[in-house]
């Protein structure tokens, strides 16, 4: 195993980010009712719930393509059991408190996952299929598209939580970045 560099600290920050920052979404959603997170308000994926469950189906398609390093990362396994949602904006959860369970399940997963990447697992040119075809990219710029990826939809998922009353405080990574005065 090779050494932790920046790159795999950014990569455990990032994870650790996405967790904190869904466990505020979700909570201060979980305030709403059924018809607040169902209802459209425009955004791209519609509703609230449409919101957070298209980053989830992002999440579960990437770890699945990220499954597939040669790495093996056990870690995955239990997301390689999952059967692969077949569009962006398949629902995966009717109820809310469900959904909620799940992303914390898939949070800290990604938190494990994350911690046992090594350095040398960075630079690996990574094979997937998406809806436009074969790819080969590299591992390290995937990850940051998977964090990228979140952070996008989640600003939106918080305009949402706005535009129903809710503050949902404190959204940047600035505060998990270490100062170091």
């Amino acid at each position: 195993m090779s050494r932790c560099t920046h790159r795999c600290t950014h990569i455990r920050m990032m994870a650790e980010y996405n967790q904190w920052m869904n466990a505020r979404v979700y909570a201060a959603a979980a305030g709403l009712p059924p018809d607040e997170l169902r209802r459209d308000r425009g955004a791209f994926f519609g509703s609230l719930m449409g919101t957070l469950n298209h980053i989830m189906v992002g999440d579960t398609l990437w770890l699945q393509r990220h499954a597939q390093h040669p790495a093996g990362f056990p870690l995955l396994d239990p997301i390689r059991a999952i059967t692969p949602p077949t569009s962006l904006t398949q629902p995966l959860f009717d109820d809310f408190a469900a959904m909620q369970a799940h992303r914390q399940w898939l949070d800290q997963l990604i938190v494990d996952w994350a911690a046992s990447i090594t350095e040398s697992d960075l630079d690996h040119l990574l094979d997937y299929r998406n809806s436009r075809g074969e790819n080969r990219r590299q591992f390290f710029a995937l990850l940051m598209h998977f964090f990228n990826h979140q952070t996008h939809h989640r600003g939106q998922a918080t305009t949402l939580l706005s535009q129903a009353g809710v503050d949902v405080g404190e959204t940047d990574l600035l505060v998990c970045i270490p100062n170091h005065i």
